[in-house]
């Protein structure tokens, strides 16, 4: 058995305002486990995106988290789960004004091929992106268009 205390573990750098990866920290060897606090505007990902390999279940504890789907968008609540099949593509964001807390649950914990989706503003569309450290800024993280080297997302 692991217990782990969710503040225990340290953030990561990303798209959401807090990311605890607690994976590691629980031992888990089958599953991927990431706690999650959006504030307005942030999302859970860095672009719309599937997962080759693994589904995805996220449960919300508060807030709203709003997800952009194949089917359209589906708002889900406080006290809700929403689950996405190996290869379905989402990305949930906070459009409200208050702030979201989350668990995201991942099997296998490998996740497979990411396909990430983003704008990119010289292509004028969205398109296949790939995430990197930013060479400019210690620890950033930016996403590049895979089809002509822009960068369409700084995160820090």
């Amino acid at each position: 058995m692991e217990k782990v205390r969710v503040e225990d573990v340290e953030s990561r750098i990303g798209p959401a305002d807090v990311k605890r990866p607690l994976t590691r920290a629980l031992g888990a060897t089958g599953l991927a486990v990431n706690y999650y606090e959006l504030a307005p505007g942030d999302s859970f990902a860095f672009g719309y995106h599937a997962h080759g390999g693994q589904e995805e279940v996220f449960y919300v504890e508060s807030g709203t988290v709003t997800f952009e789907t194949e089917e359209g968008p589906v708002a889900v609540g406080p006290g809700e789960l929403v689950r996405f099949a190996p290869g379905e593509f989402q990305r949930g964001v906070n459009e409200g004004d208050e702030r979201v807390v989350a668990l995201a649950l991942g099997a296998p914990k490998e996740s497979g091929d990411l396909d990430l989706r983003r704008e990119c503003p010289d292509c004028g569309e969205r398109t296949p992106n790939r995430i990197e450290r930013a060479d400019d800024e210690e620890g950033a993280l930016v996403t590049v268009c895979e089809e002509c080297g822009a960068e369409t997302g700084r995160f820090s």
